[in-house]
């Protein structure tokens, strides 16, 4: 039995197209969340990182381009994330983005840098959620920043 090219081809197509769709519906977002996101994009779009050691300076240019490429860079700014273990599964999850350009070496100056920041400029909220954890996971969590703090010499 021999199936028809043009058959294949556009069994194909429609394969894609049903999965396009999975996407899109995967990616949309329940009120509560779309709320969460519009509160984090309507703060401020940058960070002035002068202060920050070199490297962390050019590891903010890196988020800068290329976590800008799918959504404002306010977002992740204004987020609720401070944790080490939140930022490397959002990271993640951006990498896995169609189009998102992230490799495994801009992830891990995206990751130094928004440890870092957070170790600085929401270190209420880290210390917060860090007193939220158990001992072996806030350990964890605070071994995490001080190897990051370490790397660029702070």
């Amino acid at each position: 039995m021999s199936i028809n090219p043009k058959f294949t081809i556009v069994l194909c197509a429609a394969s894609l197209v049903l999965a396009g769709l999975s996407i899109v519906n995967a990616d949309s977002l329940d009120p509560a969340t779309k709320a969460r996101v519009e509160r984090f994009e309507k703060g401020p779009a940058s960070i002035n990182v002068s202060g920050y050691p070199q490297g962390i300076q050019e590891n903010y240019a890196v988020f800068s381009q290329k976590c800008t490429q799918c959504h404002k860079l306010s977002r992740p700014i204004n987020s609720d994330y401070a944790l080490p273990e939140e930022w490397s599964r959002y990271i993640k999850r951006m990498m896995n983005k169609p189009g998102s350009g992230i490799s495994g070496g801009d992830a891990k100056k995206i990751y130094d840098f928004l440890v870092y920041d957070a170790s600085v400029r929401k270190k209420s909220l880290l210390d917060s959620k860090l007193a939220q954890l158990s001992a072996a996971d806030k350990a964890t969590n605070e071994s995490k920043i001080q190897q990051v703090h370490a790397k660029y010499g702070n």
